[in-house]
């Protein structure tokens, strides 16, 4: 008996995540103001319509981060001369703590500090990382919590997929 509701649980539960994942794709994306990381210069989000943009939400003490740093690096180097930007955007209150974290995990893409964490709100980042591929037209098409090696590939054939459409097409 208590198996059946338990199965119609976990039902639920997974249509609900589903259904709260849809709502949070599909729609525009949040024009952010950011500032490269460590330096003065200013910039926002609408300046890379045209290209897929994959956005990641990190923080220092996050442990899936360091792993995904790597993989980001790959896409990027892999992917940059048909139109891919990545944007690691850290959440960290002390930038310290972020230097460190880069120091050891070294990005090869553009890195961003939020420190009022408003892009985050504006997104509304709810685990890290959180990453959201922005299609050519400014979309969020695909949102992913957390970060697991074993999924690397399949997120990594959704930015293709981005990348093959045309900046019309949806």
């Amino acid at each position: 008996m208590k198996q059946p509701i338990i199965t119609l649980l976990c039902i639920a539960l997974t249509l609900t995540a589903l259904a709260t994942a849809k709502a949070e794709t599909d729609r525009v994306a949040p024009d952010c103001a950011l500032t490269a990381f460590g330096e003065e210069q200013r910039f926002d989000l609408h300046q890379y319509k045209g290209k897929v943009v994959y956005v990641d939400f990190w923080a220092s003490w996050c442990g899936p981060c360091a792993k995904s740093f790597p993989f980001m690096n790959d896409l990027y180097r892999d992917l940059k001369d048909r139109g891919l930007e990545v944007l690691g955007i850290n959440l960290d209150e002390n930038s310290e703590d972020a230097k460190k974290f880069l120091e050891r995990y070294p990005a090869n893409f553009t890195v961003a500090s939020d420190t009022d964490q408003q892009c985050a709100r504006d997104f509304e980042v709810k685990a890290m990382p959180s990453s959201y591929l922005v299609d050519r037209n400014g979309i969020i098409r695909h949102l992913h919590l957390g970060f697991r090696p074993g999924e690397a590939e399949q997120f990594r054939v959704l930015v293709e997929q981005l990348l093959a459409e045309s900046s019309v097409a949806h």
